[in-house]
This record gives structure tokens, sequence and C-alpha cells, in this order.
């Protein structure tokens, strides 16, 4: 079931003209694409996480800790 937000939204774009809702469209896979970018970020700082923990959780490093 979609959202009234959804629903007005898709109502609003069709009152459009085709040449903006062409716009609409390079828009919305422009920001799905930025999301897809920053999962994927996420998603490798989140693997190299483990990797690197041993270089950033040592004592002599500790001092930056505070910074």
């Amino acid at each position: 079931m979609m959202s009234p937000n959804a629903r007005a939204l898709i109502e609003k774009i069709e009152q459009l003209p085709p040449d903006r809702i062409a716009e609409v469209e390079d828009f919305v896979d422009l920001i799905r694409t930025r999301e897809q970018d920053r999962a994927l970020t996420r998603a490798a700082a989140k693997t190299s996480a483990a990797s690197f923990a041993a270089v950033w959780d040592n004592p002599e490093d500790d001092v930056y800790d505070a910074l």
C-alpha cells in the first residue's frame, strides 16, 4: 500500500509536462545512485574496520583517542 505522501507526490508529477517528468525521473535516479554509493561506502567501512582494529586500537595511539 502506498503512503499518502507518495500518492500526493505522484499526483503532482502526473500534472507536469513530459519534459519536466523526465527531469524528475533523472533527479530520482541521481538520489538513488547517491544512496547506493553511500550504502557501499558504509559497507566498505564496516568491512574494513575489523582489519584496521589492530592498527587503530593499540596502546601507543591511545593519546590520540582524547583529541
